[in-house]
C-alpha cells in the first residue's frame, strides 16, 4: 500500500525521484523519505506527513554527485506514524538502504535471529529486517546478498534498494507485490505504477513473484530461482494528462466529471446495436463456454465488490444465471466450493488489490476459469487471470472511487446483455438496452450540469455527524456504495441500508440529527421506498432523495429532492452514483478534509 520510487540515469537524479514518488502519494502518505548514493556513501533524508515536507528538507541539502536515488511515500502497517518508521530503512553501517511495500510475515524470528547476531534495530517496522538481513549476508556480492535474503523473507512484498559499493545499479525484488521497471535511453527507473515514469519512457518490465533486477542505465537483468532470464519488454498505453489536475481543484473532481468520458470509453467499440448484444473483441471464451455456465462468482472488495453487487441484481434479471458475490478477504478463507460450471469474475480498479489476487489464486487452484475486470495493462491481476476486460478510464488518482465503478457498471451491464441474448433475451429487449446504455454519458452529464444545486444541498447538510443511505432492489448496493464514498472523504459514519431492513433495527437510530439519502430511482420498488420515507418523516427524520420522476407527493415528504434523467431500473445506478459522489465531494469540501488523499487510505491496497 506504499508507494517506490527509484531511478538512475543523466537527469537532476535528485529532483527525478521527487517527481517520480509525488505522483504515487495516492498509495501512502503517512510519512516520505528518500536515499541516494552520493560519493560512495548512502543519504538518507526521512519526514513524517506528505511528500511535501520531504521535499522542502530535501533541498536544504547539496546533492552533487549522486548516481541513483530510491524514494518511499509510507501507509504504515507495522510500527507507529513516525520519522524512525519512515522509510528508507539501513543496516548499521549504512552500506545500504531500502525501501519496501508490503508485508514480510516472518519478521519476527527474522529480528530475533539478527538481534542474536549483534544487529541493533532502531525502528519497529518489518522493513528493518530486510536491510540488516541483506547486510549479514553480504560478503563482497550484493546480488549473491539479495539472493540468500530472499530465500529467507515470508510474505508478498516490493523492494528496492541501493548500495554504496555498487553506485552504477539499483536492486528490486518483487513478490506477489507490484513493481515496474522503466527502461529510457541511458536511464532506469522502479515504481510501483508505471504511470510514474510515464512521462520519460513507455518500455516497461513488470516484475511476477519472487524475481531479482539488477537494474543499471543501460543493463536490466532479471533473474528468477537464482537464474538469469528474459522479460517481455511492455509498450505503455498512457496519456500524460491523466496525471494533472488541469483546472479542477481536486483530482477526484476532475475523475468525476470526466465520467461522460469514460463511460463511452467503456463501451465503445463493444455494442452491436443491429443485434442488440455486446461484442468484446479478443476474448478468450468462445460462446460454447458462455453458454456453459451454470453459475457465476465473482471476486471483488470495496466499491469494485458494490460494482459486483449491482451486478449480480443485472445478470440474474435479464441472462437468469445465479450469481454469487464475495468480499475477497473472506472468501478464501471459507473453503469454498467451486463447482463445475462456475464462471468467476474477478474485479479490481487497479489489478493489484492482494485479497482479490489470493481470492483468484485460491480458485485458480481448484480448476476455475477466471476473468478480470480492470483498469490498468499490465497488473498482476491480468496477468494472472485467463482474460480481461479493460475498463480504459485512464489513470485513476483520487484514493475515492468514481469513474472506475461508473466504467465498472458499464462493462459489467454489457457483460450481462451479452449472456442474455445467448440465452432468453429478445432482440429488440436486447437493442432496448443498448439505447439506454448509449445514451447514458449524456445523462451523466445532465447530472454534472447540477452540481450548483448538489452543492447547495451539501452545505446545507454538511455539519451532521451521522448519514443513513437507502435503496431497493438496484439501488440498495448503490446505497452502500453513496454512503461509502461519504465515509471515504468527509469521515463521516454513513451506513447503507436496504429499505426494507430499516424497521428490524436501523430504525431506531432515526432522528433529526441523522439525514437520510433516500434512493428512489429505481420505479419497480418506488412505491415500496416510499413507505420507508414515511417511517423515517413520522421519526422526525430529514430525507435527501434521489429520484428520476417529479412526484408532487415526494416534494412534500421529503426536505430537498435532486432529480436524475430517468432510465431503466438497471442503468439507474450510474447516475444516481455521480449525485452520490458530487453530494460527498461538496460535503467533504465544506468540512476541510484531504479530499484526495483521505487520512488512513490508500488507493491500491496491495497488503493483506
Amino acid at each position: 500500500m506504499c508507494g517506490i520510487f527509484g531511478y538512475i540515469g543523466k537527469r537532476d537524479v535528485i529532483k527525478t525521484a521527487l517527481d517520480g514518488i509525488k505522483l504515487l502519494e495516492y498509495r501512502g502518505y503517512d510519512s516520505a523519505g528518500l536515499a541516494a548514493v552520493q560519493n560512495n556513501n548512502i543519504h538518507i533524508c526521512k519526514e513524517v506527513g506528505k511528500v511535501a515536507a520531504l521535499e522542502a528538507q530535501v533541498n536544504s541539502f547539496s546533492w552533487e554527485n549522486v548516481s541513483a536515488a530510491i524514494c518511499q511515500t509510507r501507509w504504515a502497517t507495522h510500527g507507529q506514524v513516525t520519522k524512525e518508521n519512515a522509510h528508507p530503512h539501513f543496516d548499521k553501517d549504512r552500506s545500504l538502504a531500502v525501501v519496501h511495500n508490503g508485508i514480510i510475515e516472518n519478521h519476527e524470528m527474522l529480528r530475533s535471529e539478527l538481534k542474536e547476531k549483534g544487529y541493533e534495530f532502531i525502528s519497529n517496522t518489518d522493513t528493518e529486517v530486510i536491510a540488516h538481513l541483506i547486510a549479514s549476508c553480504y560478503e563482497g556480492n550484493l546480488l549473491d546478498a539479495v539472493q540468500k535474503s530472499v530465500a529467507r523473507l515470508q510474505g508478498a512484498y516490493a523492494v528496492v534498494l541501493v548500495h554504496r559499493d555498487y553506485p552504477d545499479q539499483m536492486i528490486a525484488i518483487a513478490h506477489e507485490a507490484p513493481l515496474v521497471i522503466g527502461i529510457g535511453s541511458h536511464e532506469a527507473f522502479i515504481s510501483s505504477d508505471p504511470n510514474a515514469f510515464a512521462s520519460y519512457t513507455k518500455q516497461a518490465i513488470y516484475l511476477s513473484n519472487s524475481e531479482i533486477a539488477v537494474v543499471k542505465t543501460d543493463s536490466q537483468q532479471i533473474y528468477a530461482a537464482e537464474e538469469a532470464i528474459d522479460k517481455e519488454m511492455h509498450i505503455l498505453d498512457h496519456n500524460v494528462n491523466e496525471m494533472s489536475k488541469g483546472e479542477y481543484e481536486h483530482y477526484t473532481l476532475k475523475e468525476i466529471y470526466e465520467q461522460p468520458q469514460t463511460i463511452r470509453n467503456a463501451f465503445f467499440s463493444r455494442v452491436d446495436a443491429d443485434y442488440g448484444t455486446a461484442f468484446f473483441e479478443n476474448l478468450a471464451y468462445s460462446d460454447s463456454d458462455l453458454l456453459a455456465i451454470e453459475r457465476i462468482l465473482i471476486l471483488a472488495c470495496g466499491t469494485s465488490w458494490h460494482a459486483a453487487y449491482v451486478a449480480s441484481y443485472i445478470i440474474e434479471e435479464l441472462a437468469r444465471i445465479p450469481v454469487q458475490v464475495e468480499i475477497s478477504s473472506e472468501f478464501r478463507y471459507k473453503n469454498p466450493i467451486v463447482p463445475s460450471g462456475t464462471f468467476v469474475i474477478a474485479i479490481s480498479q487497479s489489478g493489484e488489490t492482494a485479497d482479490t489476487l489470493l481470492a483468484v489464486r485460491e480458485v485458480k487452484a481448484k480448476g476455475a476459469k477466471v476473468l478480470s475486470v480492470c483498469n490498468v495493462h499490465g497488473s498482476t491481476l491480468t496477468r494472472e487471470a485467463d482474460d480481461t476486460i479493460y475498463l480504459k478510464a485512464g489513470a485513476e488518482v483520487g484514493v475515492c472511487s468514481t469513474k472506475a465503478f461508473t466504467s465498472q457498471m458499464t462493462i459489467l451491464s454489457l457483460f450481462a446483455l451479452k449472456l442474455a441474448r445467448m440465452r432468453n433475451m429478445s432482440k429488440s429487449d436486447g437493442q432496448r438496452f443498448l439505447e439506454e446504455l448509449i445514451i447514458l454519458p449524456e445523462k451523466v452529464q445532465l447530472v454534472l450540469n447540477q452540481a450548483p444545486t448538489i452543492e447547495a444541498i451539501a452545505r446545507k447538510y454538511a455539519q451532521y455527524e451521522n448519514f443513513f443511505y437507502i435503496g431497493r432492489s438496484y439501488m440498495y448496493p448503490t446505497s452502500l456504495e453513496g454512503a461509502l464514498k461519504l465515509k471515504e472523504i468527509s469521515y463521516i459514519n454513513a451506513n447503507g441500508y436496504a429499505g426494507g431492513e430499516l424497521k428490524h433495527g436501523p430504525i431506531a437510530l432515526i432522528s433529526e440529527a441523522c439525514p437520510t439519502v433516500a434512493l428512489c430511482a429505481n420505479q419497480l420498488t418506488y412505491d415500496k421506498l416510499f413507505n420507508n420515507l414515511m417511517e423515517i418523516k413520522t421519526r422526525h427524520g430529514k430525507i435527501i432523495a434521489i429520484a428520476n420522476k417529479k412526484d408532487e407527493l415526494l416534494e412534500k415528504t421529503v426536505d430537498d429532492v435532486i432529480y436524475v434523467p430517468a432510465t431503466c431500473d438497471e442503468l439507474a445506478v450510474i447516475p444516481v452514483s455521480v449525485v452520490n459522489q458530487l453530494f460527498a465531494y461538496y460535503i467533504a469540501r465544506f468540512r476541510g478534509a484531504d479530499i484526495d488523499q483521505p487520512r488512513n487510505l490508500a488507493k491500491s491496497v496491495t497488503v493483506e
